[in-house]
């Protein structure tokens, strides 16, 4: 018998059976009332996952199909052949475990099977093992084998509704600061986070809130004429951002396909920079990436590790037409909210909000012309490996005069016409990943949408 149904432990809130007061035939409440349990049976929790998260599986062809944690675990895995070796705890301390009991409703092909191997028709949900850094959800199609290592298996993509079924979950499980990898291209970055019982500081005196990550950053910019000591352009200052993930699966719907189903990134944003100089004309943006980061949180919901894949890229973006000189700055706070989210009758549909605000420290425009800059982040999320979600928050300054205007908080001196412009910019698209849900294929990209927010800073007129 296939070990993945014989060696899984159910999560409770998952496999309940209704009450037996339910099946009364004479308490039509009583009946309604067990539904009612039973339906809330269903509704897994969504946590972060601990540390030596257990695999889970599910084989449809026996037994009642749902998941089940195992002991056994993915050895190795080549993403090219898409061939995997799966290892089993063969340890057996006599307690008489689930994983090397026999399942009673296990069939008879299966019941010849050793303990502790797999079989076809097994989907596997696995957290970051080696050769699958960001997780694996696979279904074995072939058995090739033993090895020394365990069983090695061909297998296919899979999709989540073949592990979750009709259970429904919805959770928002914040992204461990310290779990990203972060990559510096530029070389004034610093890193600092806090999370508890550990802070990392990277510029002196940062403060940085529980649960939060910044990256303090300065970068010179292109100016109209190089190598001139009158020609410089910079951009300094922080990005703090405490992001999170936000998954919600709704259970059994029609064809198979989940009711409902939600991914997406969200979180606080904080943020104080400054724009100084007269940076070359551009009419296209000019972006510069000073950082890229990326985490594989694991999500628990129910028996299932469900692991999420977060890269953020952290930029500086400058366009105008290189003809003002500005001394702008500025600090920013808020939050943003970036994702896709399933129904039967509208299928995928992009979800994308931001509430920021923002506070003039300083504000300089001389000469006429214009200038935008941008100190943003571009975020994307995907599950096992697949990018189903891609955001860009832009935060910016704008700035543009006819003359010279110069000011400290709300005491300005200016001769022309100047005005200065805080906003923020959120775009991007939903990926044909997102059917790793068990959703529809649809046929192209979707866009999130341009959500743009512009707001007036400081500005005037003079005769």
């Amino acid at each position: 018998m296939p070990a993945l149904a014989a060696s899984a432990l159910l999560l409770a809130a998952g496999c309940s059976s209704a009450p037996s007061q339910a099946a009364s035939p004479s308490a039509t409440a009583d009946r309604q009332a067990g539904a009612s349990e039973s339906a809330a049976d269903r509704s897994l929790a969504v946590a972060a996952a601990p540390a030596g998260t257990a695999t889970a599986a599910a084989n449809p062809a026996r037994s009642d199909g749902k998941a089940q944690r195992t002991e056994l675990a993915v050895a190795s895995y080549d993403s090219k052949t898409r061939r995997a070796v799966i290892a089993s705890d063969d340890s057996d301390d006599g307690a008489g475990t689930a994983s090397s009991a026999p399942s009673p409703s296990a069939s008879s092909a299966g019941a010849s099977a050793a303990p502790h191997r797999t079989a076809v028709g097994d989907v596997i949900a696995s957290a970051p093992a080696p050769g699958a850094p960001q997780g694996l959800l696979a279904k074995v199609t072939k058995v090739l084998g033993e090895t020394e290592e365990g069983t090695e298996v061909q297998t296919e993509p899979a999709q989540l509704n073949a592990l979750l079924g009709d259970d429904t979950a919805k959770g928002s499980v914040p992204v461990d600061p310290a779990a990203f990898d972060v990559d510096k291209l530029l070389p004034d970055v610093d890193v600092s986070w806090s999370r508890t019982g550990d802070v990392h500081v990277g510029p002196e005196g940062a403060t940085v809130p529980l649960g939060s990550l910044r990256l303090d950053v300065r970068a010179e910019l292109p100016t109209l004429t190089k190598g001139s000591a009158s020609a410089y352009a910079s951009v300094e200052g922080f990005v703090q951002v405490a992001p999170q993930v936000d998954f919600r699966y709704g259970g059994e719907g029609a064809d198979t396909a989940p009711a409902s189903a939600y991914l997406g990134v969200s979180g606080d944003w904080t943020s104080g920079w400054s724009l100084k100089g007269r940076a070359g004309a551009s009419a296209t943006p000019v972006r510069i990436p000073f950082a890229t980061l990326h985490a594989d949180p694991v999500l628990q919901v129910g028996p299932v590790p469900v692991v999420v894949n977060l890269d953020l890229t952290c930029y500086v973006e400058i366009s105008g037409d290189g003809k003002i000189t500005v001394d702008v700055e500025q600090s920013l706070k808020g939050d943003f909210e970036a994702g896709g989210t399933f129904g039967l009758t509208q299928g995928w549909t992009p979800v994308s909000s931001s509430d920021m605000t923002s506070t003039p420290v300083r504000t300089s425009v001389t000469t006429a012309g214009g200038v935008k800059a941008a100190l943003g982040a571009q975020a994307s999320v995907g599950l096992y490996g697949s990018v189903g979600v891609v955001a860009d928050l832009a935060p910016y300054v704008r700035g543009e005069g006819t003359g010279t205007v110069t000011g400290t908080d709300d005491v300005f001196e200016a001769k022309g016409t100047w005005a200065v412009y805080g906003g923020v910019d959120l775009t991007g698209t939903l990926r044909l990943q997102l059917t790793i849900f068990g959703t529809p294929v649809f046929q192209k990209d979707i866009p999130l949408g341009a959500l743009h927010r512009e707001w007036k800073l400081a500005g005037g007129e003079t005769p």
